[in-house]
């Protein structure tokens, strides 16, 4: 962040619009990314379609003249695409497979009532935050490295507390929230032992103080302790595929059929008016309108590894645990668990988590000197009892949550998860090997990768493109020819040292070869005057920021075609293009300032899920993957990381690389892309500006 302050109007009026890329480039990079990961006939066979696709006057020429309307008449040409295909058409239950977690340090609760107080002070920590968001007093964020200075959209920071995701039986609704900068009653839905509270942070005006919400939380411990109230654990139900859980809601808020337990009626329920249907309609309104949600967990016996904890944030352990003590349509979810387990769970498609640990990263410094502002703060006189949410349900309702759980159950106990620090070396020795350290870990996951399966796969790496209105993220391919031909040579016990050295820095340059292309079309615009560098990393950067990466232009193109009812161009029926969006690595670069880490789910049943955190001195990965696939063991590729990060190590110090760490060397940040520069070099933010491509 910056010490900028935001104007109510930047977001809309002074972020450049996304630039579409020239066809041309697209299909030759595509090409380039996808040649070393098939057979000769069979990139043969991929050329010949991609060739057809791009003919001068052909199909590719006609959707690239729409995407440039498109473009012409919107603030952002693929925002939508991207955000249904990303997210919102995915049927697969949210947590694991889509919503990822931000670990916090391990809290030391020796009683129930520390965690409660700990909850509290959080509780005041997002409130003061949410009062930046709403007088537009957060600081811009500005890029780091090499292009420092120049602003980065905020319109995600909006959704933390706006957000909420609608199930659909086919497609997802993302709705945005918004009410009043200064509203007169603000709540946020308290969950404790699968029941669901409301509870009141703005009354008259007025926030609660930290000592009014400790008490008020006592009170929802209490009232979820009395077994005469409880209710259903119908947060389960958000917890199962998308489809599943909107037929499940339909059920819920119609209140058709008969009922069971103490609140059975006899026969069926009248639709309209139903007691069931305003009970479930009004619950169901009260969690879609929160501002997020404050989960209360029972502590867990069992040792709190970082692995243990990861799990625990992502799915709450099940059925039996906390399980329906989650809300996953919700956008924030933090939790506070009684044995010190807690985080924060992000619905992912209304943001990056980059934004939520900025967020958490301003809610941990708060916590650490908010004890004095609480005490001179005017409290609420009169505080009005939580409100308990009620469900009345059917025997549809009953077996829905019965199928849910199971699927819960089952997914979690397939979850194969790995927090690893790796403690021989951070990013700053990689640094004085005058390499990026995002592009060193990159070639260690390929490496890693290759001895566990022998072969190279579709590569996802997340890159920020908010530089641009709207803009969320790109794809940096890194599986790249030169990776392979390292991680090859790697493998050869008699390939010598000089020749290994020699390849690892082609394939640390070898996203220059995919990013050269982006790069030149970007600097040959005659409005823009960048000087060009020699450092790779730069060229690295430029792709991953500079939205002129393949993925999101093919996508655009693929989902033109449909728009325009055209037939499904040939290039998108082909084989090639299909494994090549098969990410059997995805991975995300999310650094903290704190220790605190992130993880997520694989994207694909036989892939795994690789996040990392470049530290100083040590580096931090979550590596994730599915027990039912028997090509991945989560475990197995943590000591392929292990070693390889070891031996690139040893390689360089073999061959006497280690140097003074250069400026190209501070090009680690493609994900998150949000650093804290004072001074923000201003001609060159009025360049970008002024982009028109």
């Amino acid at each position: 962040m910056s010490n900028v302050k935001r104007e109510p109007t930047q977001d809309s009026h002074t972020m450049p619009k996304l630039p579409l890329p020239a066809l041309k480039d697209t299909l030759e990079t595509y090409l380039n990314c996808v040649k070393h990961l098939r057979t000769h006939e069979q990139f043969q066979k991929s050329q010949q379609i991609v060739q057809r696709f791009g003919v001068p006057g052909g199909m590719g020429e006609r959707l690239q003249r729409k995407l440039q309307e498109k473009r012409e008449k919107t603030d952002n040409w693929v925002s939508d695409y991207w955000l249904n295909d990303m997210y919102l058409n995915n049927r697969l239950a949210l947590p694991i497979n889509s919503s990822p977690a931000i670990v916090f340090p391990i809290q030391n609760f020796t009683a129930t009532i520390h965690s409660v107080r700990f909850a509290a002070n959080l509780i005041s920590g997002f409130l003061e935050y949410k009062s930046l968001l709403d007088a537009c007093a957060l600081p811009v964020d500005v890029a780091r490295g090499q292009l420092a200075g120049s602003p980065l959209c905020m319109k995600q920071h909006d959704r933390i507390f706006s957000a909420y995701r609608v199930p659909g039986r086919e497609r997802d609704t993302l709705v945005e929230r918004r009410g009043n900068a200064a509203p007169q009653t603000e709540h946020i839905i308290v969950a404790r032992k699968n029941q669901f509270f409301a509870l009141d942070v703005v009354i008259n005006f007025r926030r609660l103080t930290e000592q009014d919400l400790q008490t008020q939380l006592e009170k929802i411990m209490q009232m979820a302790a009395d077994e005469g109230e409880r209710q259903p654990p119908i947060g389960l139900l958000t917890s199962d595929g998308r489809a599943e859980w909107a037929d499940a809601r339909l059920q819920l808020m119609s209140g058709t059929g008969p009922f069971r337990g103490k609140r059975r009626h006899g026969g069926s329920v009248n639709v309209p008016g139903s007691p069931a249907e305003s009970t479930n309609r009004e619950s169901l309104d009260l969690l879609e309108r929160c501002l997020c949600l404050v989960c209360l967990d029972n502590g867990d016996d069992g040792e709190l590894t970082d692995s243990a904890r990861a799990a625990s944030i992502l799915h709450g352990g099940g059925a039996g645990a906390n399980g329906g003590n989650r809300w996953y349509d919700k956008a924030t979810q933090f939790v506070v668990g009684a044995d010190g387990c807690c985080g924060v769970v992000c619905e992912h498609s209304a943001f990056e988590g980059i934004v939520l640990v900025q967020c958490a990263e301003y809610l941990l410094k708060y916590m650490v000197g908010s004890p004095s502002k609480s005490v001179r703060a005017a409290g609420v006189n009169e505080l009005p009892l939580p409100r308990r949410l009620r469900w009345i349900c059917t025997p549809v309702i009953y077996k829905h949550l019965a199928s849910s759980a199971g699927r819960l159950g089952r997914l979690l106990e397939n979850l194969d998860i790995n927090v690893y620090k790796f403690h021989q070396y951070g990013k700053e020795l990689i640094k004085s090997l005058k390499m990026s350290p995002d592009a060193f870990i990159q070639v260690a996951l390929q490496l890693a990768y290759y001895r566990c399966h022998a072969r190279a796969v579709s590569t996802y790496e997340s890159a920020s493109i908010r530089r641009f209105e709207g803009g969320r993220v790109d794809n940096i391919r890194s599986a790249t020819p030169e990776a392979l031909a390292f991680v090859q040579a790697m493998a050869d016990e008699k390939e010598k040292d000089a020749k290994k050295m020699e390849l690892f820095e082609a394939a640390i340059a070898a996203q220059t070869k995919n990013s050269s292309k982006v790069a030149l079309a970007f600097f040959s615009q005659p409005q823009i005057h960048i000087k060009k560098h020699k450092s790779t990393g730069f060229f690295l950067f430029i792709k991953a920021i500079m939205g002129l990466a393949i993925d999101n232009h093919l996508l655009g193109l693929r989902e033109m075609a449909r728009d325009q009812k055209m037939e499904n161009p040939e290039i998108f029926q082909d084989e090639t293009y299909r494994i090549s969006n098969e990410f059997l690595l995805s991975t995300s670069q999310v650094p903290t300032a704190s220790e605190m880490f992130c993880c997520y789910g694989p994207v694909v049943s036989n892939g795994y899920g690789v996040c990392y955190n470049p530290q100083s001195d040590h580096l931090v990965f979550s590596v994730a993957s599915f027990r039912e696939s028997p090509h991945t063991c989560s475990s197995q590729f943590v000591q392929s990381l292990e070693r390889g990060l070891s031996d690139m190590r040893d390689l360089c110090q073999k061959c006497q690389r280690t140097r003074e760490p250069s400026r190209s060397a501070t090009l680690e940040m493609p994900t998150g892309d949000v650093g804290m520069n004072q001074e923000a070099p201003l001609a060159l933010t009025k360049t970008l500006n002024q982009i028109q491509l």
